[in-house]
């Protein structure tokens, strides 16, 4: 592992190349804070992808993508004269002694829960006007549900057991049982919601993320689907002319597989 001079001389060297590229590359020198965003969206998903595929290599390449975004960000703040990188840096570092009093002062707590509480009532104190607000808008539903619920049982509104929540998950289930007998679109999309919204929180319940959950599931199923494909080629019959039980048998070599 590289020494801690060695890493602070690998950040001076980024920052010195961004400082060419900005000058003198015409591409790098046109990007704006806008035109940067989708980018760096795209390389946050590649390096969730690579977390989930614990390919280490791919995720060290993929930090460094994102590494590269920030100081762009801030090389670009430092043009307009609104921040740098020194700014972001001691702005987070303000933010983390702030939020872990019982590390940098006299506060003690027993356990992460207990952490959760005090970063959830100092936001507050802060000025913030809901423990909320630190939702992004754009979020993925799914992931931003699981936030929500994240957040809010931070100041203590939550269930106390996973099996208050698994009860409240089968009464969402049976109204929008009801709503589909009904055939009302309107409510079953609404009575659907509620069903998500409840199994994600039950998720996080039972100490499972949600999103890698559902990701882990939709990875196995396009491992078994294409092993399918890879057996309808080499039958020469195309799925469209197999029968489900013709498939099904594939299907089950798959998950054996």
């Amino acid at each position: 592992m590289n020494s801690r001079e060695q890493q602070l001389q690998a950040i001076d060297r980024l920052l010195t190349i961004m400082d060419e590229l900005r000058e003198k590359c015409p591409w790098d020198r046109k990007q704006t804070l806008e035109s940067l965003r989708h980018l760096t969206i795209e390389e946050t998903y590649e390096l969730g992808d690579a977390i989930l595929d614990q390919d280490l290599e791919e995720v060290r390449k993929e930090l460094g993508d994102l590494l590269l975004h920030i100081v762009f960000y801030a090389k670009i703040g430092s043009e307009t004269k609104d921040f740098d990188i020194a700014d972001v840096a001691n702005g987070i570092c303000e933010k983390l002694i702030d939020r872990h009093p019982h590390i940098y002062g006299d506060v003690e707590v027993e356990d992460e829960e207990d952490v959760k509480r005090n970063w959830e009532n100092l936001k507050l104190k802060e000025g913030k006007k809901s423990v909320l607000e630190g939702v992004p808008r754009s979020l993925p539903a799914l992931v931003k549900a699981n936030r929500i619920q994240d957040k809010v049982s931070g100041v203590g509104f939550d269930w106390e057991q996973p099996e208050q929540v698994f009860e409240k998950l089968q009464e969402e289930l049976a109204e929008l049982s009801q709503e589909v007998k009904v055939n009302n679109r309107d409510k079953i999309e609404a009575e659907f919601g509620d069903v998500l919204f409840s199994m994600i929180n039950y998720a996080r319940f039972l100490k499972i993320n949600p999103e890698n959950a559902l990701e882990r599931t939709n990875k196995k199923f396009i491992k078994r689907f294409q092993y399918l494909e890879s057996k309808s080629k080499e039958l020469g019959k195309p799925l469209k002319e197999m029968t489900l039980a013709e498939m099904d048998v594939f299907w089950e070599e798959a998950k054996k597989l």
